[in-house]
């Protein structure tokens, strides 16, 4: 027993002692952590290793080989992405074998790509297509006959493409890992090999949330969301026939809209997002972060009534009336996984429509009535940084108004496109507030952009409707952050609420399953799907490197920033809403509030997983 107790010991010590290793890349002599991999430890120290499958720590399978890298003193070329470094050791980035490697693996995955590049989503924003040019690969050397199929449209969503598949893996290990869901599976082998949908089955038949997390992590086109850019102009055109043709832009996409167009956040201001969307056409440009303060009002009234702070047992028919935890109810990615793997806890959401919804259920009854209109006479164009809002908007239960509450959903990428598309220099653009009423928005509203924001603005609420008094507007900042679940209480009128919050969909399956077995209890949780909450959303500019989801947290800090500005950081302080309750609403949670603003998700039509897998293995 002593002398295993000598070894770990010695051990341990040793593992203190070598804190970094020595290697030497391409000639120049470097120091990395002994866990590092090659690709880590040259991408540290300056150097540029291609890949086209790495996500680090998600998927660091080896599976394209384009970073293939040579070691002084071994035989075969190894993966850079999994290969841990070793004191001494000497790599060569770019030797001509290296790069002939390459080269011959590039024109190989282009043998079996579709090549319609001018056509493709990505064209321009492509990784295989930035380092075949970097690379030097001007022609299709190789070409392969094996069938590729059809894309795959049966989504509101989301198109996915196997012609442009280039077997990377990302999609499977993002859908698997990060998102718990594991729609994306791995059939055939060789030539054959092939990742498709949960069965076989078309996409809209599975299981699949559409979070579009699998969209952001592709290098190519073989994912993306379903293009509705024809549809926008469509809806434009609708103003030679007296419509009224307005859109509402959702907190997250003022932080990155200008990311596409290669323009510093100094440049691609909210305002300049205004003028451009003015500049393509439409008559008005709203807020929904105006919406957001809305959904604070009634969702906070909700808790407040659920956790019994207030009279009342009302949420869209009594239906949720008490049900504990209470969850936030603006992610439709999040809605779909709830109704998919624990319909039990369907009763648990707040009742609360999204704000996208709710804006275009006021925008076609409050607004339109305010200008002498029908509700007929309006269009309704939403910019979400979502691609699972596509599928929202589509639902025939969103129609408060009697037409579609929201007409089309683009995501920020495919705004980002028309602008380029209609030629908008944005940078000789001044800058232009956004359109009263609907466009006038509390520092509340735009925090839902983020992880945490919309209970940090719910709270602030419900603490004044519960009280009678404002919070320090800063009390529930706690729940900000990156961490995957945040918890806190806090005491509201005499009451301890206990609150979480979540992003990710594998951390809101690891928190059902603790509220399931009574390891946890919470009072009010906010869940959204996407890391990062809307500014990491699957609609969100694509980022190239193999860092997960990088840009989310600096989109994050430019919400934050705004809300510290805001001359107005409650949401119940916001005129506009207090001029819609006082002329139009009445009461947050009233009678027609339910009727515009509330929904019952069991009418949303999402089939239990358990009860599709059932079905499919019966076919």
């Amino acid at each position: 027993m002593s002398q295993v107790r000598s070894l770990r010991l010695c051990s341990f010590e040793e593992r203190e002692v070598v804190r970094v290793v020595k290697i030497t890349i391409d000639g120049k002599e470097v120091t990395a952590s002994p866990e590092s991999t090659i690709l880590e430890a040259a991408t540290k120290a300056g150097f540029r290793i291609p890949t086209l499958c790495h996500l680090k720590g998600i998927n660091e399978v080896g599976a394209c080989r384009v970073c293939v890298v040579e070691i002084e003193g071994v035989e075969k070329l190894v993966t850079a992405c999994n290969t841990t470094v070793r004191d001494g050791m000497s790599v060569l980035t770019a030797s001509p074998r290296v790069r002939e490697a390459r080269r011959t693996v590039v024109e190989l995955l282009l043998s079996e790509h579709d090549c319609n590049c001018p056509t493709c989503p990505r064209n321009g924003k492509c990784d295989l297509q930035s380092l075949a040019e970097k690379l030097g690969v001007r022609t299709q050397k190789y070409h392969s006959s094996t069938p590729q199929g059809e894309p795959d449209t049966s989504s509101p969503s989301l198109v996915k493409d196997p012609r442009k598949c280039i077997l990377c893996y990302r999609c499977v290990s993002v859908c698997d890992r990060v998102q718990s869901m594991g729609i994306w599976t791995i059939t055939g082998a060789g030539g054959h090999t092939q990742v498709v949908p949960e069965g076989g089955a078309p996409l809209a038949h599975t299981a699949c949330t559409y979070c579009g997390q699998c969209v952001v992590s592709c290098p190519v086109g073989a994912l993306s969301e379903k293009d509705d850019r024809d549809a926008a102009w469509e809806l434009l055109n609708f103003r030679n026939h007296g419509k009224r043709i307005v859109t509402q832009v959702a907190p997250a996409v003022r932080a990155s809209w200008g990311e596409a167009l290669g323009l510093p956040r100094s440049v691609a201001t909210p305002g300049r997002l205004v003028a451009a969307l003015k500049h393509i056409g439409f008559d008005l440009v709203f807020d929904t972060c105006f919406a957001a303060d809305v959904t604070v009002m009634e969702e906070a009234a909700e808790l407040l009534r659920r956790a019994g702070l207030v009279e009342g047992q009302r949420s869209h028919g009594g239906l949720n009336a008490r049900r504990m935890p209470m969850f936030t109810s603006c992610c439709p990615a999040w809605v779909r996984f709830l109704g998919a793997e624990y319909p039990e806890f369907l009763p648990c959401l707040s009742s609360a429509k999204s704000p996208q919804q709710m804006f275009g259920a006021l925008a076609k009854t409050y607004w339109a009535q305010s200008i002498g209109i029908g509700a007929g006479d309006i269009k309704v164009l939403s910019l979400m940084p979502c691609t699972a809002k596509k599928y929202e908007a589509s639902l025939d239960v969103m129609n408060s108004s009697g037409f579609r509450d929201v007409d089309v959903t683009l995501t920020t990428r495919e705004i980002s496109s028309l602008i380029m598309e209609e030629g908008v220099r944005v940078e000789n653009l001044p800058e232009m507030d956004f359109d009263a009423p609907l466009g006038l928005a509390s520092g509340a509203g735009v925090i839902f952009g983020s992880t945490g924001g919309v209970m940090e603005a719910a709270l602030r609420t419900a603490y004044y409707l519960a009280t009678g008094k404002n919070p320090p507007v800063d009390a529930f900042r706690v729940v900000r952050g990156t961490g995957g679940r945040r918890e806190a209480q806090f005491d509201v009128a005499g009451k301890t609420l206990r609150v979480a919050v979540v992003h990710g969909l594998g951390n809101a399956r690891t928190l059902l399953e603790d509220i399931k077995a009574k390891r946890v209890a919470y009072d009010f949780v906010e869940v959204m799907a996407c890391p990062g909450g809307c500014a990491g959303g699957g609609g969100q500019p694509y980022a190239q490197g193999f860092e997960y989801n990088p840009e989310a947290r600096a989109r994050a800090q430019t919400l934050y920033g705004i809300d510290d500005k805001a001359p107005v950081r409650f949401a119940h302080e916001n005129p506009a809403v207090i001029e819609l309750y006082d002329k139009f609403l009445k009461t947050p949670g009233g009678e027609l509030s339910e009727k515009l603003l509330h929904t019952d998700h069991r009418l949303w039509g999402i089939q239990a997983r358990s009860r599709r897998v059932m079905a499919a293995a019966a076919t």
